[in-house]
């Protein structure tokens, strides 16, 4: 609660949060008055003091609909009455610009350079303005402060990743558990792990070229509820068709979940807090993970559902009914928060983005609008042109996906573009092709010494007993899908090692930077990969998948990092799209090839995931170093 104005009576307080403020037009006008030099009588005192003004924190459920259509920007034609200018017969009144460096926030007289300028460390934080300033966006997110705001931000966006790596990881461990309903061989799981990456290729470059035509967050909304009614309803499918169906239509929301909410919640960080953050939402991936590996340890050992002649809905099936819960949740909780002002700054909407950071500012600092010392922001004309070019909604989507996807292959983004692709490509072969398949080799290992409790032998040796043995059941006409619970119980281990390297990430981010966390982490995963040919056990099997594990966690929180700052605002969105497409590409081969030749030419997959792991994150050196940088 903060108290209200003296006008008000010192009695009585409001709330932020519900948007139940006292009128300030009239201590706002006489800000206005008491900014403007001596002479300056026409600037109106008390020109609106009579009309309601209803400025709320940014906090609070949002419509979808656009301008009269779109209620979440109600408030930002309202909130001009803190703005310390005054519009008299059409023309700003003069108003001192405390931005010697074109808006960024030095000080010194109007239209000069000041001392500040060039010569100013980019690390040093400037202090805050005097008096109100044109700023451009890494100035007015600055000003904002950080605060409730953008861990609520954390919490929601940080969800939506957890919703989508539970979706994605999910299917690991129900592969040994369906293996019978669905009639299951190591190639048909192969294609199940990977219809899901085909889904997001197709997925992603759509969505994250509607997202920079249209807007993050109504794209971040669509998505969950469609995400979530597909896995409700492969929970629902009987056969194999039906199943790679709706798991196909699953992969196509989350196609484009990825790019939008990294390319979304980057886009309300200020640089100097953007590494710890965007590494503290990757750290979600991780909780995703033990959350869909606790999940999976408490409900699929379980003999729980039903079974008829015609419709089975047994233990696996009500496990991916609960994975679809956290999709549903974000879908409502998006509606809490605003469209990203950064985005609506290359659509040329000040006036709505300006609404946007008074309403963060108010959040987090529980202080007055007018209080807020940014009167104007800054927008890059040429954007204003080219988005200008295309009125119709429809055409504008077209011609936006082209347009965003040939200025992707276009010099100077061209070697951004390659580098990024060429690096999800690697990365996520052996992420996929190795993480997804742990519970699988667990399984492997638990059967191998039950029959033969007093041997060690390694994957290859492992792996022939179980394809023999599962070739023998078949042919007898038997199946069995009992799945100890030592296989969940080493899966959770091995996921929960992850803790300690994303925290690591957190802390060091933006003091190493993103390329140290990327290379550091593809190495020592490269190396675990090699050294899972010499593993004689299930005990060092675990060791080395634990190790595998938390290094590569911590060199995916970098590479998303890295990516989501290298391209510019209005091809984020797309530019991480078609990086993603490769990831998923990388994920179906890791998913389909790699399974194959464990199976057939053990040990060589090994030894290529090492390799590429190793190549692809020593890449990252051909990119620009974006720790503690403004985003372009």
């Amino acid at each position: 609660m903060v108290e209200g104005d003296s006008a008000k009576g010192k009695s009585e307080s409001y709330n932020v949060e519900a948007g139940l403020q006292p009128n300030y037009n009239q201590s706002a006008a006489s800000n206005q008055a008491s900014n403007h030099p001596t002479g300056q009588a026409n600037a109106p005192a008390t020109g609106n003091a009579t009309s309601h003004i209803d400025n709320r924190a940014i906090i609070q459920p949002y419509s979808l609909g656009t301008g009269p259509k779109q209620p979440e920007y109600q408030f930002a034609a309202d909130n001009r009455a803190y703005e310390p200018d005054s519009h008299a017969n059409g023309k700003q009144q003069d108003v001192e610009r405390d931005a010697p460096d074109g808006g960024h926030g030095g000080h010194g007289p109007p239209g000069k350079g000041g001392k500040g300028g060039k010569g100013r460390k980019k690390s040093v934080p400037l202090p805050e303005p005097t008096a109100p300033i044109v700023a451009n966006f890494e100035r007015a997110i600055e000003l904002c402060g950080y605060g409730k705001f953008h861990y609520i931000l954390l919490a929601i966006c940080g969800l939506v990743s957890t919703s989508e790596e539970m979706d994605v990881i999910s299917m690991s461990f129900i592969l040994p558990s369906a293996e019978c309903d669905l009639d299951l061989n190591t190639e048909t799981k192969g294609w199940l792990n990977s219809i899901i990456f085909i889904g997001m290729m197709v997925g992603a470059y759509f969505w994250g070229s509607i997202a920079d035509s249209f807007g993050r967050k109504k794209v971040l909304i669509v998505i969950s509820f469609m995400n979530a009614l597909c896995i409700v309803a492969s929970s629902f499918s009987q056969t194999y068709s039906f199943f790679m169906l709706f798991r196909f239509l699953n992969g196509a929301a989350l196609g484009g979940s990825g790019p939008v909410i990294w390319s979304y919640f980057a886009e309300f960080q200020p640089k100097a807090k953007r590494g710890s953050m965007l590494s503290f939402m990757a750290a979600f991936w991780t909780f995703g993970n033990l959350f869909v590996a606790s999940l999976a340890w408490l409900i699929i050992p379980r003999t729980i559902g039903f079974t008829t002649p015609y419709f089975t809905y047994n233990s696996w099936r009500i496990f991916l009914l609960v994975c679809s819960l956290p999709s549903f949740l974000v879908g409502f909780l998006l509606f809490y928060l605003p469209e990203s002002p950064k985005f609506l700054l290359t659509r040329g909407k000040k006036d709505r983005a300006l609404a946007i950071f008074r309403g963060i500012f108010v959040t987090n600092t529980k202080r007055r609008p007018d209080e807020y010392m940014v009167y104007d922001l800054e927008v890059d004309e040429k954007l204003l042109e080219s988005n200008g070019n295309v009125k119709n909604k429809y055409s504008r989507m077209i011609s936006g996906m082209v347009d965003h996807s040939r200025a992707l292959f276009k010099s100077p983004i061209l070697r951004f573009t390659i580098v990024s692709i060429t690096i999800n490509f690697t990365f996520h072969i052996g992420y996929y092709g190795l993480l997804m398949w742990f519970p699988e080799l667990f399984n492997r290992f638990e059967e191998y010494e039950k029959a033969f409790p007093d041997q060690s032998a390694g994957v290859c040796a492992v792996t022939d007993y179980v394809v023999n043995l599962a070739k023998e059941q078949s042919n007898n006409g038997t199946c069995s899908s009992d799945i100890p619970q030592s296989v969940f119980m080493e899966s959770l281990i091995s996921l929960a090692s992850a803790l300690p390297a994303n925290l690591l990430a957190i802390l060091g981010m933006d003091m190493l930077g993103r390329k140290f966390f990327l290379i550091a982490g593809t190495m020592t995963a490269g190396i675990c990969s090699a050294l899972m040919y010499f593993v004689r056990s299930s005990v060092q099997n675990l060791v080395v998948s634990a190790i595998f594990s938390g290094a590569i966690s911590a060199a995916n929180a970098a590479l998303d990092c890295l990516i989501t700052e290298v391209f510019p605002t209005k091809l984020r969105a797309t530019g991480v799209a078609i990086s993603m497409v490769a990831a998923r590409l990388g994920g179906i081969i890791g998913n389909i090839v790699i399974a194959q030749l464990l199976d057939n030419y053990c040990p060589s997959p090994t030894f290529i995931v090492s390799g590429l792991l190793i190549g692809g994150g020593l890449m990252c050196l051909l990119l620009p170093n974006t720790t503690r940088k403004e985003l372009n």
